[in-house]
């Protein structure tokens, strides 16, 4: 633009702006009381006109835009239009960043990327020479959304008995436009200022780049039921059209309070308690920090146990370890209520007496009451055992008719039912005395053995004291003892004999109680040997063989006999009967001797036969 133009414009305005002051002015502008927008977004700023008489309507309109100095500065234009030109003044903030648009019915202000200097206000002035003129104006509202809140609680503890507001938390918002606002919360429920009980202390910084920075200082006088509560903050700052908030995380403070209240109870172990047992005590308190703890028993009051901090170890207890146990907290500042307790019991089982003790020596035939006694803080189980086989259950024990086989250790077993751990037992050893008793059903054994066999034979003999056995053999000189030994209540002998004819054997059982005889009768077999030992079957077929053999032998010389005394070869005198007995008596006698395994048997078939005998028996 050349610079006539430039001296003729203000003279031109002040020419209108004369000629507008005497006349009335016929123009009706609209405009928005205030537009808002982000931060870096466009800002459009609208300005509607009219002219009341339309006949009077101005055949060009001169348009101006102004905005507001900075801390209430006058007023600076930054645009100039009317029909024939348009233009943007320099030298502003506005120059490259506004746009101007206009109509028949309005101008438009366009403000591109929007800085927080922009939140001022704007001015639209529309002249339409003598149809009137006007002026409006807009303020620009600018708004930034704070970074989100960042709240710190105190590290150290606060104490209840503090009796002004202790700081709490501090919660900082930054970077925001316009100055936003922190609202404080306790277990989600609004803190507002009370004397006494909350303090809210702000403070507000400029930051050079224009933002705001808004830091809150929360006091607040704490209690006990503060111990689990939580302080969060909330910064809320306004958007275009809207307010909009920004919760921080909650923190939980460390309250300080004396202890009021103490538990005692055993950690271990669990269940009942037996002597050798390590029990740990412990002791907890409702106090802030948790206090040290002393301990102490009812008993004696005045010594302090040595414990761990919170627990007391008790290793190996004892019964005598059985009673009260207190603990104190430190801070309770003299109060003998505040504190804990537990009643400890150790559970114990005296080892078992057993009546009578050790051994116990009775006569056969009587009875005996043995009894079993434990001394034990609890109800308790006895059973008796003989061998691991249960004999009698509960404390006494009963005999009856008093054997050999009642002889032996009975132990006595006693428990603790509701306690399976203690445990005890004790013994006592039964000695039956008596006479001898030879075992067996029989007092006379008889046997049966082939000659020159050996034969063992046995004698076992229960008593006390330990019967002696000793024998008494008749019918053999061949024997000798091949067993002899003894167990604490039997003897027990073997002895071997060759019986080489009837034996009578005589086992001696005695002792200082008495003696008992058992006899044993072996009656000598002849034994025949044979050429060799056959099965009895094959010895029943070879004795029909030899039968049919003989008999069919016999008929044979039968025949020949008679044929020969038919034929007048045989005399029938004394002299020639004689002669043939002893001729044939050597060849004529037959013997068959049989053997079977094991078994003896013995078959012997004796025939003589002879001429005169045969003849006699024919006449």
């Amino acid at each position: 633009m050349s610079s006539l133009a430039h001296g003729a414009l203000p003279l031109l305005f002040l020419c209108v702006s004369l000629f507008g002051c005497c006349v009335r002015a016929k123009v009706e502008l609209n405009m928005h009381e205030s537009v808002e927008v982000y931060l870096g977004d466009s800002a459009e700023i609208p300005c509607q006109y009219s002219f009341t008489d339309t006949d009077s309507k101005p055949s060009f309109v001169i348009i101006q835009w102004f905005v507001r100095g900075e801390q209430n500065a006058s007023r600076t234009r930054i645009f100039y239009g009317d029909g024939g030109q348009q233009m943007v003044d320099g030298a502003t903030d506005y120059s490259g960043r506004i746009e101007v648009t206009s109509d028949q019915r309005g101008t438009r202000l366009l403000v591109r990327d929007v800085r927080l200097s922009d939140e001022r206000e704007f001015f639209c002035q529309v002249n339409g020479l003598s149809a009137g003129n006007s002026e409006g104006r807009t303020h620009l509202r600018v708004f930034a959304a704070p970074q989100a809140p960042v709240i710190e609680g105190v590290a150290s503890g606060i104490s209840v008995t503090n009796e002004m507001p202790s700081k709490v938390a501090s919660c900082e918002a930054r970077n925001g436009f316009p100055k936003p606002n922190i609202t404080w919360y306790r277990n989600s429920q609004p803190l507002a200022s009370a004397p006494g009980q909350v303090n809210v202390l702000i403070l507000v910084t400029r930051e050079s780049s224009g933002f705001f920075s808004v830091q809150s200082t929360l006091e607040y006088r704490v209690a006990k039921e503060d111990k689990d509560a939580h302080f969060s903050c909330e910064v809320s700052f306004f958007v275009p059209r809207a307010i909009r908030t920004i919760e921080s995380h909650s923190v939980n403070v460390t309250v300080h309070y004396p202890t009021t209240m103490v538990e005692l109870w055993k950690e271990s172990p669990q269940g009942l308690v037996k002597e050798g047992d390590m029990v740990e005590l412990r002791c907890q308190g409702d106090g802030s920090p948790p206090p040290p703890f002393i301990f102490t028993r009812e008993q004696e009051p005045s010594v302090t146990l040595e414990s761990r901090g919170d627990v007391l170890i008790l290793p190996a207890v004892s019964r005598k370890d059985s009673g009260i146990y207190q603990c104190r907290p430190l801070d309770s500042d003299g109060q003998p209520d505040v504190k804990g307790e537990v009643q400890l019991t150790v559970h114990y089982l005296d080892p078992a007496v057993v009546v009578p003790r050790d051994s116990e020596v009775m006569q056969k035939g009587e009875d005996l009451t043995a009894t079993c006694n434990a001394l034990s803080s609890l109800k308790t189980s006895t059973v008796w055992l003989k061998d691991g086989e249960q004999v009698g259950q509960g404390n006494t024990l009963h005999l009856h008719d008093a054997s050999y086989d009642t002889s032996g250790e009975y132990e006595c077993e006693v428990s603790v039912p509701s306690l399976p751990a203690l445990r005890t037992s004790g013994a006592v050893h039964i000695i039956v005395q008596g006479g001898p008793q030879l075992v067996g059903p029989e007092d006379e054994v008889q046997l049966e053995e082939a000659t020159g066999r050996m034969v063992n034979l046995s004698c076992e003999a229960l008593g006390h004291p330990l019967p002696s056995i000793s024998w008494n053999i008749v019918g053999s000189q061949n024997w000798y003892e091949v067993v002899s030994r003894a167990s604490e209540r039997m003897a027990h002998s073997v002895v071997s004999v060759r019986v080489t004819a009837d034996v009578s054997a005589l086992c001696n059982a005695s002792n200082s109680m008495g003696a008992e005889v058992k006899a044993f009768s072996i009656k000598a077999i002849p034994r025949v040997t044979t050429p060799a030992p056959f099965s009895p079957a094959e010895g029943s077929g070879v004795i029909i063989v030899v039968i049919i053999l003989c008999l069919l032998l016999l008929a044979f010389l039968g025949s020949v006999v008679y044929f020969l005394h038919k034929k007048g070869k045989i005399p029938c005198g004394r002299s020639g009967k004689q002669e043939i007995t002893k001729e044939k008596s050597a060849k004529d006698d037959i013997v068959v001797e049989m053997k079977s395994g094991g078994q003896k048997e013995e078959a012997v078939l004796l025939k003589a036969v002879n001429g005169d005998q045969k003849a006699s028996s024919d006449q």
